[in-house]
């Protein structure tokens, strides 16, 4: 799924594959790809490790590339409860294991985020939802949908920690269309808590160096290069977010890359 995908893409994707009502539409928004550039050295207390091209697309050669070293190193942070630093397909974001409650706290305490908006949940497979939600939706749907930069809305299960998000019974679900972020997701095995990269309330992050001054907190910084056109407001949105947490009903709660747009006042921000 192209991040690029026009609002009236991804509500026929969704309403003609369940037959579902839909609220208002909105306008279009666009993103490119750029290369990337010769990143900063990290600051004290991050290390950093550069992925080969963007890091969207999988090395062909991941051992010469150094795509296993930083994929390993990643793996390890996240197990012994850190937070890294990670590109995705719309933005760069904070990973820590969604099963570590003192990992959690971390990543709150870092952007300075309220603990009443709630952390999105990156897995690496589709087939991986229906461990932790209890999904209304057909499968053709969901891989319609992922991975791609969408956060979908559900109902969680039993099988996520309840220390994540524990004022709210739903859960947003992320599969980056991000070959790096699959393969981590994949490697360490269980949900991975993940938000942007920033101080709450600030401007989202397109490169490592927009959200250096967060690095020291931070036990790792993968560099995939600038994921979009930093000079583009559009780029900065963050993935869609659509709710499929009632049957019958979808939403758009943020329109993000997928530039749709509805009026949902009452529901958290997923971002």
């Amino acid at each position: 799924m192209s991040p690029a995908r026009p609002c009236t893409g991804l509500r026929a994707a969704v309403a003609a594959s369940i037959g579902l009502s839909e609220g208002p539409a909105g306008s279009a928004r666009s993103g490119r790809l750029l290369r990337p550039p010769s990143p900063a050295p990290a600051a004290p207390g991050a290390r950093l490790f550069r992925l080969p091209g963007s890091g969207a697309v999988r090395a062909a050669n991941p051992e010469r590339a150094g795509w296993t070293e930083a994929l390993r190193a990643a793996v390890a942070e996240l197990r012994a409860g850190a937070v890294v630093a990670v590109p995705t397909d719309t933005l760069y974001g904070l990973a820590c294991s969604a099963s570590c409650s003192e990992a959690l706290g971390v990543v709150y305490r870092v952007k300075g985020r309220s603990e009443t908006k709630p952390l999105a949940v990156c897995l690496g497979r589709v087939a991986d939802v229906y461990r932790y939600c209890r999904v209304r939706v057909p499968e053709g749907l969901l891989n319609d949908l992922l991975p791609g930069p969408v956060t979908l809305v559900m109902e969680r299960s039993e099988e996520l920690n309840k220390d994540l998000n524990p004022f709210t019974p739903l859960v947003g679900i992320r599969i980056p269309d991000h070959a790096f972020m699959q393969d981590l997701a994949q490697v360490f095995g269980g949900p991975l808590a993940l938000t942007s990269a920033n101080l709450s309330s600030q401007t989202s992050s397109l490169n490592v160096e927009e959200f250096q001054d967060l690095w020291p907190r931070l036990s790792l910084v993968i560099d995939g290069g600038p994921i979009g056109d930093d000079q583009s407001p559009e780029c900065r949105l963050g993935s869609t977010v659509v709710d499929l947490s009632v049957p019958g009903v979808f939403g758009i709660i943020r329109p993000g890359w997928a530039g749709c747009w509805c009026q949902c006042s009452q529901a958290p921000r997923w971002e």
